[in-house]
This record gives structure tokens, C-alpha cells and sequence, in this order.
């Protein structure tokens, strides 16, 4: 009998590094609080982008580890941050809209470095 996961799926896409690292620096992930179940329902509901699929795209158009993933709240807008460590060592943060999925902004140095061959300009 199969029995389902206590952790979300994204946590588990991450890999476990990714949540040692989170448990070791005591730090609460922003699903922690109580907001969880209203996040969930969002998702179901289809009022926020689930991110899974921010992070295929972000597989399809960029190579790099995710080292990060936020969702926060700024000017009643929910936003997701995801970092990424690229291939030169590079950081890089992208910022989508939780509700729409449109990337809305990316900071760091070397960007295009982390491009795909094919989004290349």
C-alpha cells in the first residue's frame, strides 16, 4: 500500500540536499506557517502557478542548481523568487508572478552565460 508524502512534491524535486540545507540553517520555509493550506487551495484552484512548472521552465530555458525558492507577498502581489547557482559560479534570482507565471524580473551577473543554446540571442 502506498501511502503519500509529508513533504510537498516540490521539496522532494529539490532533492534532499536542498532540504538538509534548510533544516541545518533553522531556517522555516515560507510554507511552514500556518498560510500552507491556503497555498495548497490557491494552487488547486488555479490562482497561482504551481512551481513545478516554474521550475521546468526554468530547466528548458537555463542550466543551473536551484539553491532557493521563496513566495512572498510584496505590495499584495505574491511572488515566487527562485535562485539559481549557474555553471561559472554565477547567482542568479528570478522573480515570477505567482499569479500569472510571467517572469517579471531576474538579477545577477553573467545571465546569459546561463542561457540554453537554443534561447541564446
Amino acid at each position: 500500500m502506498m501511502t503519500a508524502s509529508p513533504l510537498p512534491r516540490f521539496l522532494l524535486r529539490l532533492g534532499l540536499p536542498m532540504l538538509a540545507a534548510l533544516l541545518l540553517q533553522g531556517t522555516a520555509p515560507a510554507w511552514a506557517d500556518n498560510d500552507w493550506q491556503d497555498l495548497h487551495t490557491a494552487v488547486r484552484e488555479e490562482r497561482i502557478v504551481p512551481l513545478p512548472t516554474l521550475l521546468d521552465w526554468l530547466e528548458t530555458h537555463y542550466v543551473g542548481q536551484v539553491l532557493e525558492v521563496e513566495l512572498e507577498r510584496d505590495d499584495d502581489r505574491l511572488a515566487y523568487e527562485i535562485e539559481m547557482l549557474g555553471p561559472q559560479g554565477q547567482v542568479v534570482e528570478f522573480e515570477f508572478d505567482a499569479e500569472s507565471g510571467e517572469l517579471v524580473g531576474m538579477e545577477g551577473v553573467r545571465i546569459d552565460a546561463m542561457r540554453r543554446r537554443e534561447d541564446a540571442p
